[in-house]
């Protein structure tokens, strides 16, 4: 059955719908609230700027040992972490045809001594007969005296000739005795082998492979560690030999070595179209903790200004050619003030002139009537009706 209702009744429904339509409008439509400012206070300090690089720990003192001979490799006598001495035997090479080459130059030199002595005893000789020849009364002719003057000059020759071949001859014996006693390997210099790629029995002649060559045993001094990082090309500019450097290792945690920039390189590497530039720095304290290979991240130290207005550089702002900041130092309404600049690094720069100390710059502007738009609806702010969907 149908149920008519009364005027009055249409009117009281259509005051109720009104008025929820309105509660739900105005709460979804605030009154504008002032913006808000994050601010802090200009303030005098100490400004440092850095570039920074980063690279691996190496060892300054590195000696390969990789020798010129071939042969057999035998008595490895170390492994990698040891410490060795100046002049320590590493290994040994096993190779016999030095033995048959060394016995070869020895003869071939004592043959050239023979010959030496032969020419001398010949020019000797030579001269001898010559002196006789000259003699008034000795009766000889002077054609005779030609020939035998000749003899000598001829003696003098062979003599020299005999000489070079024995100065010769005894290079090559000791060339060849030179080699047969890298037969012997022995340690350059005090250390620590800090890499060991050879085993008994391996054959040095098959360590080369293409034009790539595996050393047999590397030895460094552990105590001369440094750091070797790459720098950005657009930061090289800035660094100069001397430069105080602050290190950390990835692998140590909580540790941070101070040292200076000890070397550059003039010439840079492209990588994958990035052009960076090796810089050697040392380590004014050496952690035992760090080793050869070790991952470095460290900051050169570029520049640093001591007591200048400072301020955190998201208070800077452009405009055109101008930078300023938004001061609010009273009111409810930043002043706007136009700044010269001086050093930056990655979280403040120095004021230079357009503020004072104690003013307080703004930081971060926050707009509560920012609405916050969720799910995918891109349309205009909506309302929301009692019992039903969103309006349109």
């Amino acid at each position: 059955m149908k149920m008519k209702l009364k005027k009055w009744q249409i009117a009281a429904v259509v005051v109720v719908v009104a008025g929820g339509g309105y509660y739900w409008y105005t709460k979804a439509n605030p009154t504008n609230v002032a913006l808000q400012y994050d601010t802090t206070a200009a303030e005098k300090g100490i400004l440092t700027t850095s570039v920074s690089g980063s690279g691996n720990a190496v060892v300054d003192q590195s000696v390969n040992i990789d020798p010129t001979i071939t042969g057999t490799v035998a008595n490895l006598l170390v492994n990698v972490g040891d410490k060795v001495k100046k002049g320590q035997t590493l290994f040994t090479i096993v190779n016999d045809q030095m033995n048959v080459t060394t016995s070869q130059s020895q003869t071939s030199y004592s043959q050239s001594q023979n010959s030496v002595t032969s020419a001398e005893i010949s020019l000797k000789q030579a001269k001898a007969i010559y002196a006789e020849d000259k003699k008034s009364d000795s009766g000889v002719s002077s054609r005779q005296k030609a020939i035998d003057k000749a003899k000598v000059a001829a003696a003098e020759q062979s003599l020299k000739t005999a000489q070079l071949s024995a100065n010769t001859s005894n290079l090559s014996l000791q060339y060849q005795k030179q080699n047969a006693d890298k037969r012997l390997v022995v340690a350059p210099l005090d250390g620590t082998v800090n890499a060991v790629n050879i085993k008994n029995g391996d054959d040095l002649s098959k360590l080369s492979s293409g034009s790539s060559r595996t050393v047999p045993v590397i030895i460094g001094n552990l105590t001369t560690i440094k750091a070797q990082v790459q720098i950005n090309e657009v930061d090289i500019s800035n660094v100069q030999i001397g430069q105080k450097v602050m290190m950390t290792f990835s692998a140590i945690d909580g540790l941070t070595v101070s040292g200076k920039v000890e070397k550059m390189d003039s010439l840079g590497t492209v990588t994958q179209g990035v052009v960076t530039y090796n810089a050697k720095l040392s380590l004014d304290s050496l952690d035992p903790r760090i080793k050869p290979g070790m991952s470095v991240s460290a900051s050169v130290i570029t520049g640093v200004q001591q007591d200048v207005i400072i301020v955190p550089n998201s208070a800077i702002k452009k405009q055109g050619n101008n930078n300023y900041v938004l001061v609010l130092n009273s009111g409810t309404t930043p002043v706007q003030k136009n700044v010269e600049l001086g050093a930056v690094n990655n979280t403040e720069t120095e004021i230079k002139n357009g503020l004072v100390v104690g003013d307080k710059v703004v930081t971060r502007t926050v707009d509560p009537n920012a609405t916050t738009t969720t799910g995918t609806s891109t349309g205009a702010n909506r309302v929301r009706m009692p019992g039903g969907g969103f309006g349109g």
